[in-house]
């Protein structure tokens, strides 16, 4: 873990954190890496469970939240465990990078987004959608009932929701 915090310092990027934390960015440390950054920590790391699970859980740390992703190793993904993730996950940049680099790959992808695009859970929900994109899942008439409801009360959801309903014309 301090090896990878001592990357994170070494490749940080003042510029990038401080446009992050003027946008609302809710965390409280920002190193302003970038995803292709990441992508090759990760790279260099392989496939960790263990301390994808000790990065997830320093929710403190922006890089940290979206380099644990893409080091957990799919096959060992359960449901439960996904769902967990996503229960924690609190930034929509972070549910973006657990569907893209984990969830989309996992075997049951199709059963947890349906779960997800039901939960009450505004972040879940988001999640869900999310990963139905990523997936490219055919649209039914149930997800265009969601998507137009989030969208008719001008929710958080509603941009992620046109996206859905859009990406299917």
């Amino acid at each position: 873990m301090q090896q990878i915090k001592r990357q994170f310092f070494a490749l940080r990027n003042g510029i990038i954190a401080d446009t992050i934390r003027k946008a609302g960015g809710d965390y409280k440390i920002i190193f302003g890496l970038n995803i292709p950054q990441l992508r090759d920590i990760a790279q260099s790391i392989g496939k960790n469970k263990e301390l994808s699970l000790m990065l997830f859980d320093n929710d403190t740390t922006r890089e940290s939240l979206l380099l644990a992703p893409m080091i957990y190793p799919v096959d060992d993904l359960t449901l439960q465990d996904a769902i967990a993730m996503v229960c924690k996950t609190k930034t929509y940049e972070t549910a973006d990078t657990l569907s893209h680099s984990l969830l989309r790959h996992f075997n049951n992808a199709k059963e947890l987004c349906s779960e997800l695009i039901h939960s009450d859970n505004i972040m879940a929900k988001y999640t869900g959608l999310r990963l139905f994109l990523n997936l490219q899942l055919p649209l039914t008439d149930e997800v265009v009932s969601i998507c137009k409801s989030e969208i008719e009360n001008e929710s958080s959801l509603k941009y992620i929701s046109r996206q859905v309903l859009d990406s299917k014309i």
